[in-house]
């Protein structure tokens, strides 16, 4: 075969299969031109088609991709999982590694994954997101690491590093690498080994805290302010407040009918104390609309609810601490305040204290913050003690009422 008659069969259009090389064959199907090679692997015959058809092929580099191919059957290979593989998706660079480890790891393993693609996206991608996978090394990770302990952040060291080692170790799965940077390092070289928190504030912190809080509502909102009150007063998880939608309420007979994405992943009804619903009526009135008690203040494409950040920023300005980058800290309110420092996870265990301070029994405290029961008893006493709940809520709400309430006209 020579290009005069190829020309010639294109110009006819007629479907054909023309023999032009041992194995190669010159196809017409619907009017369009292919290379076909036909092999037989594993006593099964099969074709494969060339990437490129005549004339954006030659004959010439028809025959020698053909010879190619032959050449790989007689050692077992086969040509179209071969060609599966180099279709896959290009994994060069970090964050082309953090992209594959997210939709086929983080998203399906975590229910939380927002986590570790936010530490990536503000402690590692502008760093090492750039560089090609094999060129990262131990060095590298060090840096990170020593750069965060600058900050003064060792809890987010340790987070950091232990995401670094998860994302490398995705890496080596892939056979991208074939060592981890990352896995060297333990805890002592980033934040060291923590203690868990016992911080938990008194009757008089809590009041002297809530009034900085309104002396200073220019910096700590009036949205943030009712935050803290829900949290100390209910004891949920931050993120289980921020995220909650309004339909989730039940004004009337005052239950939050939280849903089972929460960290123990089982639905509960939460009681509302009676001085809960002047808070939430008037973040409904605030919310202008959203669907969501606490919507996002700036448009975001990534939800429709404030930030992770937004109340623990809003605690550090009052500490003194520097969260903007282009704006001086502001004094350290609190501490002038005698108050020594406190996170906003805090008002959880703040909360459990002030209940067992009161008298709760210790099953009907541990079911008000939504703890999970271990042992025996968490599979056999499915008792959801609402009535329990409502009362002890109550007791600790009517507790906290003359030290956190404040009317809305006293705010911006």
């Amino acid at each position: 075969m020579n290009n005069k008659q190829l020309d010639a069969l294109l110009r006819k259009g007629e479907p054909v299969m023309q023999t032009v090389d041992s194995g190669l064959y010159f196809r017409i199907a619907r009017s369009k031109p292919s290379w076909v090679v036909k092999y037989s692997l594993g006593g099964k015959r099969s074709q494969i088609a060339l990437p490129k058809a005549y004339p954006q092929c030659s004959i010439s580099e028809a025959k020698q991709l053909a010879l190619e191919i032959r050449s790989n059957v007689k050692v077992g290979i086969d040509p179209k999982a071969q060609r599966k593989r180099e279709q896959q998706v290009a994994i060069r660079t970090v964050n082309d590694l953090f992209t594959d480890w997210c939709e086929n790891d983080l998203n399906k393993r975590l229910k939380h994954p927002q986590i570790p693609k936010r530490l990536y996206r503000k402690e590692m991608k502008s760093h090492i997101g750039e560089l090609a996978i094999k060129d990262v090394n131990p060095r590298d990770v060090r840096d990170i690491i020593q750069r965060i302990l600058v900050s003064g952040r060792p809890t987010t060291a340790n987070q950091t590093l232990m995401y670094a080692k998860q994302l490398f170790r995705h890496a080596v799965k892939l056979n991208l690498i074939t060592y981890n940077p990352a896995q060297a390092f333990t805890q002592t070289d980033a934040g060291g080994v923590q203690e868990g928190r016992a911080r938990a504030l008194t009757f008089e912190e809590i009041g002297a805290t809530f009034e900085v809080f309104r002396k200073h509502n220019d910096i700590f909102t009036r949205e943030n302010y009712l935050a803290c009150c829900l949290l100390l007063t209910l004891g949920v998880r931050k993120g289980e407040l921020i995220s909650a939608k309004w339909e989730q309420f039940d004004i009337t007979n005052r239950l939050w009918h939280m849903l089972e994405e929460n960290k123990t992943r089982v639905a509960i009804t939460i009681p509302l104390p009676e001085i809960t619903i002047k808070w939430l009526e008037e973040l409904h009135t605030r919310a202008c609309g959203s669907e969501y008690v606490f919507p996002a203040r700036r448009a975001s494409k990534r939800r429709a609810y404030i930030s992770d950040d937004t109340l623990n920023h809003a605690l550090a300005k009052i500490f003194g601490k520097k969260v903007d980058s282009k704006k001086q800290p502001y004094p350290n309110y609190l501490e002038e305040a005698g108050i020594e420092h406190f996170t906003i996870h805090d008002f959880r265990r703040t909360c459990r204290s002030l209940l067992a301070r009161l008298g709760v029994q210790g099953h009907v405290a541990e079911r008000c913050l939504n703890h999970k029961v271990k042992g025996v008893e968490g599979i056999y006493n499915r008792h959801d003690y609402l009535d329990e709940r409502r009362e002890a809520l109550e007791l600790l709400a009517k507790t906290l009422k003359p030290l956190i309430h404040a009317p809305s006209k006293k705010f911006k």
